[in-house]
């Protein structure tokens, strides 16, 4: 594969053949949430008509369909990262019931005419963003969600983006000046005991690696399924400290004595535990300011794993598709952000599936 070129972000330029007569039949999200690549393959939810099944990451908006994927289709693909994250995720017998193929980043599998290679995503641990080339040399890409900083940008001709973040009024500020007010509010809540912080799976490991990297010493207790989780990031690469059960006779004594450390728990969790304590909740969906307190000790942090409206805008730019997709069966804004590539950078933009 050619060299990337040199950018302020990883981008990958490769030349491209004349684009096909019939392009814009090369790619669709179908009304199950299906995005379909080419003629063989389907991400993140089943599709009866391919063989090939997706998964570019562990998040429960990706797995739709999965067991169906696993009973009938020729192969489900995914990353070795993702595959141990669902194995604790759901079951380590989920995944057993099919023919699950591990892929390599920019290792190509080739199936039939078509070459399907996966990239990397700056989502949570094993995020993947999916290429396929067919004959012709069309090349048909899915970015699933991403976060543009450390996401390499492929050219396309035709492109399937995420939009959860797609509209102008969704822009946030930097990242490091964010990560900066987490550890500030982390540091005070310590000096009043135990710091409780909430947020999904993959992101909950994300701020214990932001952490540990600027030194915080209390100790990490997690319940059982983040514990679970955090090693297997741990295994694939990930610095999150070291970590303490929530069940171990050390980790009940701070909580009980209200001792410094920090409590990560899924967000799902944040009505039933510490609501007389120092709490964070991590969240996306924050867009005025990095953090927002909403009582003496509550506060809420707008660290997200997915591009703001700005950073879509800037992949598709550089993507140069002839030919735009928004994920309008996911959360988000996908026809605003259709809308805004038409206007902004006169793409031929379609948000699909249409809404019924």
């Amino acid at each position: 594969m050619p060299k990337p070129k040199k950018a302020n972000r990883t981008t990958y330029k490769i030349l491209k053949k004349k684009p096909c007569k019939h392009m814009n039949q090369k790619a669709t999200i179908t009304q199950k949430g299906a995005i379909i690549l080419g003629k063989h393959v389907a991400c993140d939810a089943y599709d009866e008509n391919t063989p090939l099944r997706v998964v570019t990451h562990a998040h429960a908006d990706h797995l739709i369909g999965l067991q169906q994927s696993l009973r009938t289709s020729e192969k489900v693909l995914m990353t070795s990262a993702t595959k141990d994250l669902i194995d604790v995720m759901l079951s380590p017998l989920t995944l057993m019931s099919g023919n699950v193929e591990t892929l390599e980043y920019e290792k190509p599998m080739r199936y039939n005419e078509e070459t399907i290679t996966f990239y990397p995503a700056d989502h949570i641990l094993g995020s993947a963003q999916v290429l396929v080339e067919d004959k012709e040399g069309t090349r048909i890409a899915y970015t699933s969600d991403f976060r543009i900083d450390n996401t390499p940008i492929l050219e396309t001709d035709t492109l399937v983006i995420e939009a959860t973040y797609g509209s102008p009024h969704c822009q946030r500020p930097p990242q490091q000046e964010i990560k900066t007010q987490l550890i500030t509010t982390v540091e005070k809540g310590l000096k009043q005991g135990t710091v409780y912080i909430f947020s999904y799976h993959g992101k909950l490991q994300e701020i214990m690696q932001i952490l540990h990297t600027a030194q915080i010493k209390a100790p990490f207790i997690t319940p059982e399924r983040v514990f679970q989780i955090t090693k297997i990031c741990q295994k694939h690469g990930m610095h999150t400290g070291q970590i303490l059960h929530a069940e171990t006779a050390e980790a009940q004594q701070l909580l009980t004595k209200n001792q410094p450390a920090i409590a990560f728990h899924h967000i799902n969790t944040k009505a039933r535990i510490g609501s007389d304590k120092f709490r964070i909740t991590v969240s996306g969906w924050e867009f005025n300011t990095p953090i927002r307190q909403t009582t003496n000790k509550d506060y809420t942090i707008t660290l997200s794993d997915h591009s703001d409206y700005n950073g879509l805008i800037e992949y598709i730019r550089q993507s140069k598709p002839k030919q735009l997709i928004t994920d309008n069966y996911r959360e988000g804004h996908a026809q605003t952000l259709a809308n805004e590539t038409n206007k902004k950078l006169n793409i031929p933009a379609i948000a699909l599936p249409t809404r019924k």
